[in-house]
Order: structure tokens, then C-alpha cells, then sequence
């Protein structure tokens, strides 16, 4: 399945397939196995249909159909700064280029949207460690709580600038 990433889509999205309600419901599961309920802070479909956040979902074609495979978003903070959301890669895809490749589409999306600096918050456990690895390789750097974030053991905090 390498070949999958060459045949890439991704799209600015709308939210109304139901296939990435499933696949968003799939990613706060995750989130809520690895962190306490507090320390969640996945987005649920109402909260990405909110008019401060862009969402790209991403495809391969896959027996006479598009599979998703994976998403990520932006969260306007303010006219120069955006957060980094709802990064997700399907299990079954994972560790094929799909989240460098959709990362590099959110930096570019960011940066023609005007946007001076990126942040994110992910998780210090074990089961984010590529995700951060992910993050650091693309410039990100660890920083503290932004945003309407507080300190808490269960977040990670970076920024890059863009």
C-alpha cells in the first residue's frame, strides 16, 4: 500500500459525509482511552463546524470508491496565529507518509492564509510519541500553554513559526 500517498487527495471540507463523522467519533475514542476526560481536547463534529475552523479531510481511491484516510484542521486564534487540529491518520494507513503529507498541505494552507504562527496541543504519553516526532521534524518546538490552554500534565505544547 505504499503507492497510497502518491494518490493522495485532500480536500477542504465541509463535514457533511458521514464517513468523517465515523472517522472523527474513531479519533475521540482514542483520545479518551489515552487521556483523562479533562485532558481531552479533540474536537466533536459540532465544535468543527465552527466558522473559525478550516477542515481538510484526505483520500486514496480504493475499490471503485475513496477511502478516508485521514485529517487535520485550522483553528483561527487570531489575525497572525492558528492552531493545528484534529490531526488523525487511519490506523490501517499509519506510517505511510499520510501525516507528513497533510501536515505540509495545513503549513502551506496556513501560511497563504496569512497566518504567522502555527501551535498545537497533543499528548507527552507513549501513543503520541510519533505524532510529536512528526511535529519536531517539521520545525515545531515545545512551548507552553497558549490560547485558552492551561498547564496540564497530560498536554504537550508546541509552536513553530511560519
Amino acid at each position: 500500500m505504499a503507492e497510497a500517498t502518491a494518490l493522495l487527495h485532500i480536500r477542504l471540507d465541509d463535514l457533511r459525509d458521514p464517513r468523517i463523522e465515523a472517522f472523527m467519533q474513531e479519533h475521540l475514542v482514542d483520545m479518551r482511552a489515552v487521556s483523562p476526560p479533562e485532558s481531552v481536547h479533540a474536537l466533536d463534529m459540532a465544535q468543527l463546524r465552527q466558522p473559525d475552523i478550516a477542515f481538510w479531510s484526505a483520500w486514496v481511491p480504493e475499490d471503485n470508491s475513496d477511502t478516508l484516510v485521514g485529517t487535520g484542521a485550522l483553528r483561527r486564534l487570531s489575525a497572525t496565529h492558528a492552531e493545528l487540529k484534529s490531526m488523525r491518520t487511519s490506523t490501517r494507513y499509519r506510517g505511510q507518509g499520510i501525516a507528513r503529507q497533510l501536515l505540509h498541505h495545513l503549513l502551506l494552507e496556513a501560511r497563504a492564509r496569512g497566518f504567522q504562527r502555527l501551535s498545537l496541543e497533543t499528548g507527552p504519553q507513549p501513543f503520541f510519541e510519533p505524532a510529536r516526532q512528526l511535529y519536531f521534524q517539521h520545525g515545531f518546538v515545545e512551548c507552553g500553554p497558549f490560547a485558552d490552554y492551561g498547564p496540564d500534565p497530560y498536554s504537550f505544547f508546541m509552536t513553530r513559526l511560519l
